[in-house]
């Protein structure tokens, strides 16, 4: 077993999550829910097959996923978090809490995933008009496509296309993040490539989570 071999709470939590690809499958899991392990490669782009069962394996042994047999017609394993897999959301929450401000280093191989475009605004802004009418916002970057609802005090996030949303964001994922992320004000988005349809008033209900997550 690798280990710090350190008496440090934060060393004994990297000697079960600070191998590489790790925390990203605990990512999946959380976003995703129960999944394949065809669903979880999918979301993890640039993992080899081999050392994801490894993390798998590893991660079953540290109490961290378990698995289920699902009945036809699915017929496969379905991996999940176990209790202590979910306590590490507050975590994984603050790591990206803390990384959007790389977020305006984009690279051209950089992979793309429906799921991240739904959960980052989700995770990292907030409704700051509860009593205002719900609204809907669409999402579409790099061919795919999320849906927000906002109402109430809280951000639902959604994979997909709504029917008649008040606003649609489109562009470039740098660009359309960052503005929902407070990373880039409207017109930083809008010279990154974002386009937008409907109103754009209602981004006044959104507030990024974090202080310092704004550009300078």
């Amino acid at each position: 077993m690798r280990t710090y071999a350190q008496y440090c709470s934060i060393a004994k939590a990297l000697d079960v999550v600070g191998d590489r690809w790790t925390l990203l499958i605990i990512r999946e899991l959380l976003i995703q829910g129960s999944c394949r392990f065809t669903d979880l490669k999918n979301g993890l782009p640039g993992i080899a097959t081999n050392l994801l069962s490894t993390r798998l394996r590893e991660l079953e042994q540290a109490g961290l996923i378990g698995r289920d047999d699902a009945p036809p017609p699915i017929a496969t394993t379905l991996y999940r978090l176990t209790e202590a897999g979910l306590a590490l959301e507050p975590t994984l929450k603050a790591l990206g809490l803390w990384g959007l401000r790389q977020m305006t280093d984009v690279r051209p191989e950089d992979a793309f995933r429906a799921q991240w475009l739904a959960y980052a605004p989700a995770w990292f802004v907030t409704d700051v008009d509860p009593a205002a009418p719900p609204v809907i916002i669409q999402l579409s970057s790099s061919g795919v496509e999320a849906v927000l609802e906002v109402g109430a005090g809280r951000i639902n996030s959604r994979i997909g296309v709504a029917d008649h949303p008040d606003l649609v964001l489109d562009g470039p994922p740098h660009a359309v993040l960052g503005l929902l992320t407070g990373v880039l004000d409207i017109e930083q988005a809008t010279q990154l490539g974002l386009t937008t349809r409907g109103r754009r008033d209602v981004l006044a209900r959104l507030r990024p989570v974090g202080p310092e997550t704004t550009s300078p």
